[in-house]
C-alpha cells in the first residue's frame, strides 16, 4: 500500500533553514508528480510546492524564492529545502501523491520562532 513518511521538521529561528524529506513506498514513484502541502494552526491545508515527473516545479507565491522542491527517483524521496524561514511558515507539512485518490503522510511540524 502507499506510504508517505515525512521527516526533518523542528524548531528554527526566523531566517533559518530546514530540509524536509518524504520517503515514499508502495507505488512506482518515478511516474507520479509529488506535492508538499502545509496546514497552519487554525487554517486550511494549502499547496506549497509541486514537482512533476520531468522535474518541472511550481510554488505558492508565499514561498517562491525561499523554498526548493526536489526529487530523487533512485531513493523514492521528495525533499523541500526551506530557507529564510518566517514565523508564518509555522505549520505541519505534508507530503502528497495523487493516484486516483489523494494519499497523505502523517506530516512533520515546522515551528519558526525566536
Amino acid at each position: 500500500q502507499v506510504q508517505l513518511v515525512e521527516s526533518g521538521g523542528g524548531l528554527v529561528q526566523p531566517g533559518g533553514s530546514l530540509r524536509l524529506s518524504c520517503a515514499a513506498s508502495g507505488f512506482i514513484f518515478s511516474i507520479y508528480a509529488m506535492k508538499w502541502y502545509r496546514q497552519a494552526p487554525g487554517k486550511g491545508r494549502e499547496l506549497v510546492a509541486y514537482i512533476t515527473t520531468t522535474n518541472s516545479t511550481d510554488y505558492a507565491d508565499s514561498v517562491k524564492g525561499r523554498f526548493t522542491i526536489s526529487r530523487d527517483n533512485a531513493k523514492n524521496t521528495v525533499s523541500l529545502e526551506m530557507n529564510s524561514l518566517k514565523p508564518e511558515d509555522t505549520a505541519v507539512y505534508y507530503c502528497n501523491v495523487w493516484r486516483n485518490v489523494d494519499y497523505w503522510g502523517k506530516g512533520t511540524l515546522v515551528t519558526v520562532s525566536s
